[in-house]
């Protein structure tokens, strides 16, 4: 049997969005295991940004007990409470999100006393301390000297310098990337690159790391973001699977729309999904676009490029995911939700406004779950894709497997 090629894995952001990654990695885990394929880790690279870069980097950190480890993340997500990301208590959103709005209207008197000055719309100290007992990065160099994983990447957005700043880490040297206002650093990834990496802009506050000798402020990694496969690439794999948060299989057809003014949160929600999902449409199509050029060279062409053909399966929701939010807006803590109300959050349902804002933020399990089911049913309507990616064996037409709905999986 011929060696598969290193592969890789990119996990796009979306904060709470990106529970519909958990189900994707696990259907996946599932059908590995229907096909007898080898266990373990599939992936040589692991590489993400945002929400993408949390789970990429809980993957690589049990990539020497792979199924053990989805079973923890969908454990955790399919469990998760607002609670465990940020302070949603009455007294930390006064803290952090009225006064944050406030400084709307009384930003001259608050201007006074740098104190008082809100860092975020939301304090995200829950996040951190969940990372630290779920995410053991100190296993990360002895799993890469035993050849579980060949690396790992994190991307985040420096306030500072405006570069777009890929930290990764890897079992061998690998010469870093630079291209305009892009940058890739090897480094020791840390909590606090996950927490700078899925700083949604606004709503999570920003985190200083270290950067060539000086401190800078970074932001979540989907912000200027023009190429997300480009660090598996990098990296070494010649085959991605790329795991997305939105839009790209979404239904075409046009929704009613409201004919009434915007809100902050419609306007906010607007540029969220600009933020987190457009760049990634655009290069695949990139990506699809060289690799049919480079299949009109010849040998000896190609022997002069040091461009390569990137096989790529892209997996991505076939539902609105702005619309299943909308069902679980009341789901929200309270305290949340009269912020939320503030900037225009609204309504359920059909009636709901500002869903597209609040998706990113709803860290409830009702829409976790719904969001892992999905990703779990977008997978098994996909299993021959995934089969031949993989180079499993595809499965009969009339001999369907089922979803193993792991949701409900004991506590690890």
């Amino acid at each position: 049997m011929s060696k598969a090629p290193p592969t890789g894995l990119i996990l796009t952001g979306g904060g709470a969005r990106a529970a519909y990654q958990v189900g994707v990695v696990a259907a996946i885990d599932q059908l590995r295991r229907e096909h007898g394929a080898p266990a373990g880790n599939p992936f040589d690279v692991i590489a993400g940004t945002s929400a993408g870069a949390i789970i990429a980097a809980a993957l690589a950190s049990h990539a020497d007990q792979y199924s053990e480890g989805i079973d923890r993340l969908v454990q955790t997500w399919a469990h998760f409470s607002a609670d465990q990301v940020y302070r949603a208590d009455a007294f930390g959103v006064a803290q952090t999100g009225a006064r944050w709005l406030s400084m709307f209207t009384l930003g001259w008197a608050i201007a006074k006393w740098r104190k008082a000055r809100p860092k975020s719309l939301l304090d995200t100290s829950p996040l951190e301390d969940l990372l630290r007992r779920m995410i053991p990065l100190d296993r990360l160099p002895q799993l890469m000297a035993d050849g579980h994983l060949k690396g790992l990447a994190v991307t985040a957005s420096s306030y500072s310098s405006g570069d777009h700043v890929t930290f990764y880490q890897s079992d061998r040297e690998i010469e870093p990337w630079t291209r305009s206002h892009r940058l890739a650093v090897r480094s020791t990834i840390t909590v606090e690159h996950l927490l700078a990496s899925a700083a949604i802009p606004f709503a999570f506050p920003s985190v200083r790391l270290p950067l060539e000798g000086q401190q800078e402020w970074f932001g979540d990694g989907s912000m200027r973001q023009s190429a997300p496969i480009s660090p598996a690439v990098h990296m070494g794999a010649e085959r991605i699977l790329v795991v997305g948060a939105g839009r790209l299989m979404e239904p075409t057809e046009r929704r009613t729309v409201s004919e009434s003014y915007p809100s902050l949160a419609q306007i906010a929600g607007h540029a969220m999904s600009s933020i987190f999902l457009d760049a990634l449409a655009v290069d695949v199509e990139r990506l699809e676009r060289i690799n049919r050029t480079l299949g009109l060279l010849d040998e000896k062409a190609l022997s002069k490029t040091h461009l390569r053909p990137i096989e790529v399966l892209v997996i991505s929701p076939s539902q609105r995911l702005d619309d299943l939010a909308s069902r679980h807006l009341m789901e929200l803590p309270k305290p949340v939700r009269a912020m939320l109300r503030a900037v225009g959050v609204s309504g359920q349902g059909r009636d709901a406004r500002g869903a597209a804002f609040a998706s990113y933020l709803l860290f409830e399990s009702a829409y976790t779950r719904e969001l892992i089911t999905l990703g779990q049913a977008d997978v098994m309507a996909r299993r021959d894709d995934v089969c031949r990616f993989f180079g499993w064996p595809v499965p009969s037409l009339d001999a369907p497997a089922p979803v193993t709905n792991r949701n409900n999986a004991p506590q690890p």
